[in-house]
């Protein structure tokens, strides 16, 4: 009786742990990509795959409707969800919904593929990055532009093919689906409805809604991280995972659009900053977007050389206000600026492109800014001097003290200090004279009628 009673103490341990069989009416996990796959949907799911298992969920559901995304975000998704502890069902829906290139990676790595009706996915060629390349369902180049391809692009080319396709067919052996349609989807670009995904054995389940698919899983046994794991989700709790703040903000800032926003702000922050030292208004927001920014970049596909080009741009743009060039280095500042912005972002991904229009508009303001700054400059070049010699010189100065038994000597307060003078009439304390020339640390004045007059 002792022993039996231990048996069962040890399998509802076992059920109760991450690892173990799932316990007998265990949650489902509802996890949704809704938009290109980036860093910030990769560390939505992975946290949320951890989450459930650390809550003995039977079973992680991923609703997907994605046109792709990053190969690297791809990835990372993909092996969380081979370690995972607990079954993943991806789930392309809803109607009219798709998981082209990277979601169908996804698909195939899951322990359960399904569809509802009126989907489709495929169109697996990675996206060629850093160069030019034929895009998925782009027209064939023409046989003489091929001959013409350097061979280093095409080798490239053919690397990232190779390592796709075997990428995507280890996922299908090890799920046991088809992998030539796998491969075939990497290598041509072909793209399945649900019901022939269904029939060429891609995906494993048509459901109309969630409930179906619950419904159709119902007592499957499933492998995962294993360990064999028998499903009960026929009428199961359903546990929405919805983004926290952390993958919201995540999601904004990388968004190549934002990243090059946050960057403008930062370099004009800190700009505005060094000019007025002391405000430290400029100098918070700027270095906070300017981090925020590169903390952005370091998680996108960046070309170095669009980073360069945009800090030269700047760099020109604000040289221009203080070097006499006539606008010929701002106008190449605000051009570099233009082509590193458009060559930035180091992909063809979906989602993942800065639109021109806010390329222009960004440059547009940096030339308006160049613009106040240079007529600034210009006004403040016609102004009279009011310091050094220039400003002190004709300037009215009043006589504070005389020297006793001279008062053709005194002294006088003159832009914030004390000058000795000289003049060729008797001073007296309070007397308004004119400065006409300094000679080192001596002042000439004049008390002239006229400056007497004025200084009534």
């Amino acid at each position: 009786m002792i022993a039996r009673c231990c048996c069962l103490l040890l399998m509802l341990v076992l059920g109760a742990v991450p690892g173990g069989h799932a316990a007998p009416g265990g949650s489902v996990w509802v996890l949704a990509i809704d938009d290109a796959i980036g860093p910030a949907s990769a560390d939505y799911l992975v946290r949320g795959l951890e989450q459930a298992a650390q809550q003995n969920a039977q079973l992680v559901v991923i609703r997907m409707d994605t046109p792709g995304g990053l190969d690297t975000s791809m990835r990372q998704i993909v092996k969380a969800i081979l370690a995972s502890p607990v079954p993943v069902a991806s789930y392309v829906a809803p109607g009219g919904a798709r998981a082209a290139s990277a979601g169908t990676y996804i698909l195939y790595a899951s322990h359960v593929a399904a569809m509802a009706p009126g989907t489709n996915l495929g169109a697996a060629t990675p996206v060629q990055v850093g160069g030019p390349g034929t895009r998925p369902g782009a027209p064939e180049a023409p046989s003489s532009d091929k001959q013409t391809m350097p061979e280093s692009q095409d080798t490239m080319t053919r690397k990232q093919v190779n390592d796709a396709a075997a990428y995507i067919r280890g996922l299908a052996q090890l799920r046991g689906r088809n992998a030539e349609w796998a491969e075939q989807a990497v290598r041509e670009s072909v793209s399945v409805p649900a019901s022939e995904a269904l029939r060429l054995k891609v995906i494993d389940q048509i459901a109309a809604d969630l409930p179906e698919l619950l419904r159709q899983l119902d007592g499957k046994t499933l492998v995962a991280a294993g360990q064999p794991r028998q499903l009960q989700t026929s009428g199961a709790a359903l546990v929405e995972y919805a983004p926290d703040w952390r993958t919201r903000l995540l999601a904004v800032i990388t968004n190549p659009s934002v990243a090059l926003i946050l960057i403008m702000i930062g370099i004009y922050g800190l700009l505005f900053e060094f000019m007025n030292p002391g405000s430290s208004v400029g100098g918070v927001v700027g270095g906070i977007c300017l981090l925020l920014a590169l903390y952005a970049l370091q998680l996108l596909p960046v070309s170095y050389a669009g980073v360069a080009l945009i800090l030269l741009g700047v760099a020109f743009m604000v040289a221009e206000a203080f070097l006499p060039s006539f606008g010929v280095v701002g106008f190449g500042g605000i051009v570099a600026f233009v082509v590193g912005a458009v060559i930035l972002i180091d992909t063809d991904v979906p989602g993942y492109g800065i639109p021109l229009p806010l390329i222009i508009t960004l440059a547009a303001l940096s030339a308006l800014l160049l613009g106040g700054v240079l007529g600034m400059a210009l006004k403040a070049r016609k102004r009279a001097l009011v310091s050094g010699d220039a400003g002190l010189v004709g300037s009215l100065v009043t006589v504070t003290d005389v020297l006793p038994g001279n008062p053709f000597c005194g002294s006088v307060q003159a832009q914030g200090e004390q000058w000795q003078v000289q003049c060729a009439t008797p001073l007296q304390p309070g007397q308004h004279v004119r400065v006409v020339a300094r000679r080192g640390v001596l002042l000439d004045v004049s008390a002239s009628s006229s400056a007497v007059s004025q200084g009534e």
